[in-house]
């Protein structure tokens, strides 16, 4: 009884702090407003999110399910997701909210986590994974391979590429951000100048359970921009002289003497 009691008295300060929480960031009523027609609702996501597993902390910003920035908190400071989110990144007026953030969600893990264990079933998704180019497809110029991980939850994952069966090195941070549905998905970036004779692979290792899915990529439907450029031309030229051709026919036809009454 003593031990239960000692139990309770070390969760009180932990939820007076969820007490709290809603009313520290409670913002003034204001009223629902009434969209027009042909106004869209958009939606920005700020997570944090802990956990006993690779990464134990994140903190991820989306609009619209695309990611904007995640956080190095080793920095304090955002990192963006494409370089064309670099100039917003730089808005650091908010670091004091993510560190108290910060501080509450590993309280949260290592004081109250361990009365739940197994008690509370774990949810999992198995992840998918899928390999595209962030340009269009031309050999021998440079371009970049996105793995995008989706259905991720816990977001605990490992991502590795392969060339031919070969490990790459050099690979970018793997970005993880929420989804409306409180799931996760990912992406890892991989800069390259694609040949035809390429095959990569994205290997995802969903560490909670060690699942792994494969995602490879081939080159399909390109052309050296050499040859499209010589097929182009070798196409327009073609085109010019027969239309040389046929028009001299009709000319020749048409002056033509007729025969008869």
């Amino acid at each position: 009884m003593d031990h239960e009691q000692n139990q309770g008295a070390s969760l009180l300060p932990l939820l007076q702090l969820l007490w709290l929480l809603p009313h520290s960031w409670a913002a003034p009523e204001v009223p629902t407003p009434v969209w027009r027609d042909g106004l869209q609702n958009h939606t920005f996501l700020h997570t944090m999110y802990c956990q006993n597993g690779t990464p134990s902390l994140g903190l991820s910003e989306a609009y619209d399910e695309d990611q904007l920035f995640s956080f190095d908190f080793s920095q304090n400071s955002r990192v963006p997701r494409l370089p064309e989110f670099a100039d917003w990144a730089k808005d650091q007026g908010d670091v004091s909210a993510i560190s108290f953030d910060k501080e509450f969600c590993q309280s949260m893990i290592q004081d109250i986590g361990p009365q739940f264990d197994g008690l509370i079933p774990v949810a999992r998704g198995f992840p998918v994974a899928e390999v595209f180019t962030m340009k269009p497809l031309e050999y021998g110029k440079p371009n970049t391979l996105v793995c995008f991980i989706s259905n991720l939850f816990p977001p605990t994952l490992s991502v590795n590429w392969q060339h031919h069966s070969v490990p790459v090195e050099g690979v970018s941070p793997t970005f993880v951000s929420a989804t409306d549905g409180l799931s996760f998905q990912a992406f890892s970036y991989l800069n390259f100048t694609p040949e035809p004779t390429d095959l990569f692979s994205c290997i995802v290792t969903h560490e909670i359970d060690r699942y792994t899915a494969i995602a490879f990529w081939v080159p399909k439907n390109a052309l050296p921009s050499d040859l499209l450029e010589n097929v182009l031309c070798g196409t327009a030229f073609g085109l010019g002289v027969l239309g040389i051709i046929v028009g001299t026919v009709l000319i020749i036809y048409y002056r033509k003497p007729c025969s008869g009454g």
